[in-house]
């Protein structure tokens, strides 16, 4: 589909009330398709690679991308697809995505489910943190252009989660290392110089139901930057679920939260 001046990736799953996935840096909806297959026994999901990523087009020229970018394609994939408000499904910087689309276009969204997002301006050392993985990238792709997303997913997976991942998912992250470049010299993503900084009455001004979920071998600064968001977000639950930074967008807590926000009052799930 033709959106904001490039074709973009979409699958549509099942019929019903929108939900809308969007993954992170470095991902494809690749990953998405098993959750989605889940997600369609609650309504029609949506799953697309955004810009620059895998089967979507990248921009000529393709040095930069930004927060923006992603941003106003989403509202816009929602708007073409007739598909608002919808749920809308973030992990890591498509979580930040989320939550930002809830912000600058509140009702094209019902409700959020995010995935350790990567919105670290909300804690000053997750923000060091991101600050330092920024570098490593670099310095990394300084070397090895190709390595940008190794770089990134060996801090936010380990080292031992990355090397059991099957070589034709390591490909695949390998092929978005010039997306990850291009949002780290653009404006308003999680590793760029400038990332998302929403102040405290701009997030309690975002009113849509939110689930935070984290994982129990993430980061810890992962988790602290939900604990943020839970305290400045107005409609939170949180929970913690087993496993690390690739949580599954089906997972039975997402699934449930989904189910509530979608069934009407008075209906059971």
């Amino acid at each position: 589909m033709r959106v904001n001046g490039v074709d973009l990736y979409y699958e549509v799953h099942g019929e019903g009330w929108p939900i809308l996935g969007i993954h992170g840096t470095p991902s494809s909806a690749l990953l998405w398709v098993d959750a989605a297959r889940e997600l369609a026994r609650l309504g029609m999901c949506i799953i697309y690679d955004r810009r620059g990523f895998i089967r979507s087009e990248r921009p000529e020229p393709f040095e930069t991308m930004d927060l923006r970018d992603h941003v106003d394609d989403a509202a816009a994939l929602l708007d073409a697809l007739s598909a608002r408000p919808a749920v809308v499904i973030g992990r890591s910087t498509g979580g930040e995505i989320a939550l930002d689309l809830a912000h600058r276009f509140p009702a094209k969204v019902k409700a959020l489910v995010l995935l350790e997002p990567a919105v670290f301006t909300v804690d000053a050392e997750a923000a060091a943190w991101a600050d330092r993985l920024r570098r490593s990238v670099l310095q990394a792709a300084a070397m090895d252009p190709s390595s940008a997303s190794e770089a990134v997913l060996r801090e936010a997976l380990g080292d031992q989660a990355w090397d059991s991942l099957p070589e034709q998912l390591r490909e695949v992250f390998a092929a978005a290392s010039p997306a990850v470049l291009a949002e780290i010299r653009g404006h308003g993503l999680d590793l760029s110089e400038d990332p998302l900084d929403l102040s405290g009455e701009e997030l309690a001004g975002i009113g849509q139901p939110t689930l935070l979920v984290s994982s129990q071998d993430s980061p810890d600064v992962l988790r602290r930057v939900n604990d943020r968001l839970a305290e400045a977000l107005p409609l939170t639950e949180e929970v913690l679920v087993p496993g690390g930074h690739l949580i599954d967008p089906a997972h039975p807590a997402v699934l449930d939260f989904v189910g509530r926000v979608l069934t009407p009052p008075g209906q059971v799930v």
